[in-house]
Parts: C-alpha cells; structure tokens; sequence
C-alpha cells in the first residue's frame, strides 16, 4: 500500500552547474502530472514522464528540474548581435518619430538575451544525467509513499477490526429480533385486554410479516464479501485506492439498509459506531494510491 503524498529531491553536478530535481505529490482521483524543466531540455520531458509513471499511478505529481548558475562562467558577450539589435530598435523608433536613448538596463537586458556559452545542452550525455537524477529523486519520493503507505495500512487494519467487532454485535442480535417482536406484541395484546394466544393464526401472521420487513441475512452476507475483499485487497500490490473506494462505498449502502430494516435499538446502536469508523476509513482511503 502506497500514500499518494511524496517527496523526493536529488542533485547532481553537470559542468560548472548544479541540477537538482525535486518531485512531490498530493491526492488527486488519478495521475495529473506537471512538468517544469529549462526550455533547452523540453525534448526530455517524455522520458522524464515515462519514469514518473513507473513509480505512480495516482496523484497529482509535479516535478521541477533547476539548473544553478546557468549562464556559464565561460560565457561570452556578443558584441555584434546586440549592435544589431539597437540598430533595429532604433530605425523602428525613428519611423514611428519615438526619440530613442538606449539605457543601461536596455542594454544588460539586450546583452543578457545574447549572451553565447549560456545555452543548456541537450545532448544524450546530458539527457543520462537529468533523467538519472530524476530516477534518484523518484526512489526516495517512492520510498516517502511506501513509507506512509504502511502507517495508514496499520491504521486500516485497526479499523477493519472495529467494524467487524460492531458486525458480530449486528449478526449476533438479528436472529433474536423477532422473537423479541413477538414477546412485546404479546405483552401489547394482554395490557390492551385481548387474550389470544401466541399460536393464533393472526399472532403468526403478523411475526412472520415482521420477521420479513426486519430480515438482513442478504445483508450480513454481502458484508462478510465485502470483508473479505477488501482485507485481500489490501494485502495487494499497486493501485488499490480507488478499488477500495468502490468497495467501502458498497459496504455503507449495506450498513444503512441493516439500520433502516432492523428496527432494533441495538442494532441500531452498533449501525451508527460502524458508520462513524466507516467515515474514518473512507477519509483516509483517499489518501491511497
């Protein structure tokens, strides 16, 4: 079992420069995944994206590839492309009849753009640093993942334990509701005057019609499947999260329908402890890949 948050970070030397490549993920239903690398090495974003979707399936992932000291310390002014340049700026200024006085930041803005030696390369040696930096940045972002993945499997299974104790109460009390039922409809008849006996016809009757509307043996039986499936399903590997979301899904619709036809205070007691741990569960389950 995987958390959807992470964070991995990792560095590495390319030259006279320092990559670092950071990776974090949140929640989210799916795999939204956002890339922020320098613009010479766009071209390496499908196979960064490649090795983020080897180690995620879920969550919104961002990761952000930085270059230190990117210009270079070897590089140079171009003297003749920023002459140009001014040259340009100033016939467009003179036939639009704009006085045009070059300042000092114009022209450390003009000379920085052209500054040569301060590209990035995007060579296959380079793209062999980046993407095994980001591959170490990844392992220790998985690792962070796998880690809270196993504090929130001991808490579900802490869970799962609490709302299997209130589904033996649940199991352990039905059988018993319509005997119950049929003890008070007896004590109602004798205190409102009318003696019949519990083997009349109409006593039957109305037991077993009772018995009927309060039955959840479908029920109990559909939540011991959905036990099962999702203990299995967290002993598995891989994306379970939204599995487990369907599955706890089901077992509240179960749950409710065990309150409404019981008609036992009881039970209804123990439906409303299973639905408040239920809530727990669904709450955390979402922060499962």
């Amino acid at each position: 079992m995987n958390s959807m948050t992470g964070y991995g970070r990792a560095t590495a030397t390319l030259g006279a420069q320092t990559l670092t490549v950071q990776v974090n993920s949140v929640n989210r239903r799916g795999l939204d995944l956002t890339l922020a690398l320098p613009d010479e090495w766009q071209p390496f974003e499908a196979a960064v994206g490649d090795a983020v979707r080897k180690v995620a399936l879920r969550g919104k992932v961002h990761v952000a590839v930085d270059v230190e000291g990117k210009s270079g310390a070897n590089a140079e002014w171009d003297e003749e492309a920023i002459a140009v340049i001014l040259e340009k700026l100033e016939r467009v200024a003179a036939a639009r009849g704009v006085k045009f006085e070059p300042t000092g930041e114009l022209l450390w803005q003009i000379a920085s753009a052209q500054r040569t030696g301060s590209a990035l390369s995007a060579d296959e040696a380079t793209a062999d640093i980046v993407l095994a930096t980001v591959n170490q940045a990844l392992r220790e972002f998985s690792a962070m993942r796998a880690k809270e993945g196993e504090a929130l499997l001991v808490d579900f299974l802490g869970r799962l334990l609490k709302l299997q104790q209130a589904f033996d109460a649940i199991a352990a009390r039905a059988p018993l509701i319509s005997g119950g039922y049929r003890e008070q409809l007896h004590l109602r008849l004798r205190q409102a005057g009318l003696e019949l006996d519990l083997n009349d016809e109409r006593v039957l009757k109305e037991v077993a019609l009772f018995a009927d509307r309060c039955d959840v043996t479908e029920e109990l039986t559909r939540l011991r499947s959905h036990f099962s499936q999702l203990r299995d399903l967290f002993k598995a590997k891989g994306e379970i999260g939204r599995k487990a979301e369907f599955i706890l899904q089901e077992i509240g619709r179960e749950i409710h329908t065990i309150g409404s036809k019981a008609n036992d205070l009881a039970i209804s007691q123990q439906v409303i402890e299973f639905k408040n741990e239920l809530e727990r569960v669904r709450e955390q389950i979402a922060n499962v890949e």
